[in-house]
This record gives C-alpha cells, structure tokens and sequence, in this order.
C-alpha cells in the first residue's frame, strides 16, 4: 500500500554533514505532517525535528541550530540536513508520516520507514 524509504546514512566525523532524505510511495491522496526521530542504544526514540503541510517547523533542542528539516510535496518526499555533527548524534535515524490513503477514509494513517544508520566518530 504505502511505504517511506530513508537514505543518507552513515559514518562521518564530528563536524561534518549528512543529508537524509525520505520518499513516500504508493497510493497516497495526501499527506500531512512529516517528521524525523532517532533512537540510540539503550535509549527510547525522542523526536528531531517536525514539519506540517504548509512548512511549519519544530525541533529538538539539541539539534536546533544544525538541523535542519524540509520538504518537497511534489515528490512527496522530507529532507533532513545535519550539519555540526557530535558524537552524541549517533543514532538510527526514522521517517515518520501522516498520510491518507487513496480510496479511504479521510483520515490519516501513522507510517514510518526502516531507519538509517548515523554514525559520528570523535
């Protein structure tokens, strides 16, 4: 039915940069609200950073500052850039949607993606 696919991932330095990217697929009439999360071992997932249909966005302290989340309704994708990475970063990075499915309900349905791995070295 519908599915996001994350990308981006992987091992960088502290300092450096990572892009993550997410697209949703499938059959799809709309979708709402789209975010990230991230969950580090030993620790319960904690949100990064959220956006709405129109581009309001939040984010969580620690991050604010050097992240930062945007999306293209077009190709119904959400975009997280990381910039000023620190170890502490290091996590499994999630796409989280809200999407109405074509043919259904007017209301949303909660999806999420696989994770992708990110990883900051000192």
């Amino acid at each position: 039915q519908v599915q996001l696919v994350e990308s981006g991932g992987g091992l960088v330095q502290a300092g450096g940069s990572l892009r993550l990217s997410c697209v949703a697929s499938g059959s799809i009439a709309s979708i709402n609200n789209m975010g990230w999360y991230r969950q580090a071992p030993g620790k319960q997932r904690e949100l990064v950073a959220r956006i709405s249909t129109v581009g309001f966005t939040n984010y969580a302290d620690s991050v604010q500052g050097r992240f930062t989340i945007s999306r293209d309704n077009a190709k119904k994708a959400v975009y997280l850039q990381m910039n000023s990475l620190k170890p502490e970063d290091t996590a499994v990075y999630y796409c989280n949607a809200f999407i109405r499915v074509r043919g259904g309900n007017a209301e949303t349905e909660d999806y999420w993606g696989q994770g992708t791995q990110v990883t900051v070295s000192s």
